[in-house]
């Protein structure tokens, strides 16, 4: 049965099928949830009360860990998102190389809902692993100046980036040659907020690293994130981050479709 000719309500139940089916590893596993959600919260506390009265001093204006960890908590958000859809990739791996999706090939199933099972169900638990990481930061003196629209702005900017970036991980998961490559591909990610405004301003990193900074996808999100919660200026980031968001969840969505296909017809 094509695609084209499934029913699209057949292939809804599919999909709620497959989320059912990943939210039952995550409640198997659960060691792989705390690990990815405590990674952050570990970033969290070591930046905030090892480097954040040093760092915070380089700020401005008041200065200190005060200051540091609202400067640090938008990219710590991005790190949560970043480590919940790492998971994703290795899950994708498992199911490539464990012969499941074999016997989902002999099943009258949506071709689209093993993956869609995958994003949804790292939907959920990232949603789960931001309202922890939040609640730990406000535990630790993060004072958001936000009201609902602004907390609704940064839940819309997570979730897009969310979306973007679980494509981009199911790609990398079904490609990947094993589990254990599949755990290590998706550590490029971890990278750009480190490589961006996430831990200290652009301006005071060296200039040829500056002009990757200020121009790759991440620091907009920040800005962005950070504009919102703080109330510090956001200029044309929004439309940036959207864009960037979009446009990786278009290519990982794309590249996914293609992959899974290719896998589909062997």
């Amino acid at each position: 049965m094509t695609t084209a000719s499934y029913p699209m309500t057949y292939a809804m139940r599919d999909s709620m099928t497959m989320l059912r089916r990943n939210l039952r590893h995550m409640q198997r596993y659960p060691s792989l949830t705390i690990m990815l959600i405590g990674q952050p919260i570990v970033l969290l506390l070591l930046f905030v009360y090892i480097f954040g009265g040093t760092l915070g001093d380089g700020l401005g204006g008041v200065g200190g860990r005060a200051e540091y960890i609202g400067y640090v908590t938008p990219a710590i958000l991005l790190i949560t998102v970043v480590s919940a859809v790492m998971g994703t990739a290795i899950s994708v791996a498992m199911d490539m190389t464990e012969g499941i999706i074999a016997r989902f090939r002999t099943m009258a199933i949506s071709r689209a809902s093993v993956l869609t099972g995958h994003v949804i169900g790292t939907v959920i638990q990232t949603v789960f692993g931001l309202a922890v990481v939040i609640g730990v930061a406000l535990l630790v003196g993060f004072s958001p100046t936000a009201g609902f629209g602004e907390w609704v702005a940064v839940a819309g900017v997570l979730s897009l980036l969310t979306v973007a970036l679980t494509w981009m991980s199911v790609a990398l998961g079904l490609v990947a040659k094993s589990v254990e490559t599949a755990s290590n591909t998706p550590m490029i990610f971890m990278m750009f907020p480190f490589l961006g405004s996430g831990f200290v301003p652009t301006d005071s990193l060296p200039a040829w690293l500056r002009w990757f900074a200020e121009y790759q996808p991440f620091t907009p999100m920040i800005e962005t994130i950070r504009g919102l919660l703080l109330g510090t200026p956001i200029g044309h980031s929004a439309l940036l981050a959207v864009g960037w968001c979009v446009l990786l969840a278009a290519v990982g969505y794309a590249w996914s479709k293609s992959l899974y296909a290719k896998e589909r017809n062997r």
